[in-house]
């Protein structure tokens, strides 16, 4: 079950990485990597919230990247960066249904993945900060 959802979470990063870099419809690039990935139906359903949550809310949560990580604007954080940071603070923050030390260990997974080399540390600075906004509300 695990390997599922970390395996959601990718699929949710990168939906996000692609609408954000190329400009793809939401929709459209969900439907494109769900295809063939063999993921169980809960877990296909998880990858949608994902990403849906973050595209309905992404001001919000570009709000609170811009108010935690005051020092780097949006746009020139990398985004990779910004799509983990993203994906994570609206799991934190606005999702809440899964505990705060899972969402940051898998954010800081994914950006070790897919990030540069100091990604990993700046996504865990960012949201150890976010996180005690997300245990007080």
């Amino acid at each position: 079950m695990k390997g599922s959802r970390r395996k959601a979470r990718i699929l949710a990063f990168q939906a996000l990485y692609e609408i954000d870099a190329v400009g793809h419809e939401t929709e459209v690039t969900i439907d494109w990597l769900l295809e063939n990935q063999g993921l169980p139906v809960e877990n296909r359903e998880f990858v949608k919230e994902l990403v849906r949550g973050v595209i309905a809310n992404k001001n919000t949560i570009d709000g609170y990247i811009h108010q935690y990580a005051p020092t780097w604007p949006l746009q020139q954080l990398s985004v990779v960066d910004r799509n983990i940071l993203r994906l994570a603070i609206f799991e934190l923050l606005l999702d809440k249904r899964t505990p705060v030390k899972v969402v940051i260990d898998e954010a800081v997974e994914l950006a070790k993945s897919f990030g540069s080399d100091n990604s990993s540390k700046f996504v865990n600075g960012v949201l150890g900060s976010v996180s005690n906004l997300a245990i007080t509300k």
